[in-house]
């Protein structure tokens, strides 16, 4: 993958979120957030293509510390109360503290935000970046899943399915009756939820460890970007919630 591709690809997921937004007026606000994160994750990006990068965090802060400021900077001006607050206060100690440990949205949305642009340029290099201490989750990056999606491959064998990583972007193909989170493979323990109202969106969870994967289907709808499209059906995570779920990467939204 060229270098260049990866603020290609923030710039569509922007352009994407911007023209869902007018669409949704529950989702508008997220949307719209995301559309401008993605823009400066995309700035960042562009701006990782000429140094070298080495994969170790505190070996590369040198060349990453001014786009770590930018995004923090777009958060703190354009993000909800909290996130923004946060961002006011951030420090790149956090950003390591947290690279060395889960690399999950979940225990630090902004960390997240602020990296991806890196890992996902170091996934273009081939780079591997170090790995966490404690267990991860993409092979890559031990980033966390936090998008699924199904799209057609050959007739007559059905729709393919995709894990997507929250952190270096990376695409896996998993099969079609297993938990992304703990290796279930009893269809009666996963369950899928799905309503009228957002026919490309489910909800596949997993009653075994009680986590659940929000998955796109691409046959619906070719153009969605899934982890954007995400951001549409924003009911459903908080259905699943008060069903006792746990999302096990958060999306955007946090949620």
């Amino acid at each position: 993958m060229r270098t260049t591709a990866v603020p290609e690809a923030f710039a569509a997921r922007s352009l994407r979120a911007a023209a869902l937004a007018p669409s949704s007026a529950a989702a508008e606000q997220p949307l719209r957030f995301a559309a401008g994160l993605y823009r400066i994750q995309g700035e960042v990006a562009a701006a990782l293509t000429g140094p070298a990068l080495t994969g170790s965090l505190e070996a590369d802060l040198r060349v990453l510390e001014r786009g770590l400021g930018q995004i923090a900077s777009y958060v703190s001006e354009a993000g909800p109360p909290a996130l923004a607050a946060a961002a006011r206060l951030r420090s790149t100690d956090l950003d390591l503290a947290w690279w060395a440990g889960s690399r999950s949205g979940a225990t630090d949305y902004l960390a997240r935000a602020r990296l991806r642009p890196y890992v996902e340029t170091l996934a273009a290099l081939g780079t591997r970046p170090e790995a966490p201490a404690g267990p991860g989750g993409c092979d890559f990056c031990g980033g966390g899943t936090w998008i699924a999606a199904r799209r057609a491959v050959t007739s007559g064998e059905g729709a393919q399915r995709i894990l997507g990583c929250a952190l270096c972007g990376a695409a896996k193909v998993i099969g079609r009756i297993a938990c992304p989170a703990c290796d279930e493979g009893k269809p009666d323990a996963l369950p899928v939820f799905q309503g009228d109202r957002y026919p490309n969106a489910r909800i596949e969870a997993c009653t075994t460890c009680k986590r659940y994967v929000k998955s796109i289907d691409l046959t619906v709808d070719a153009r969605a970007i899934p982890e954007v499209d995400d951001l549409l059906s924003l009911a459903l995570d908080l259905w699943a919630v008060e069903e006792g779920y746990s999302r096990i990467e958060p999306g955007l939204a946090g949620i």
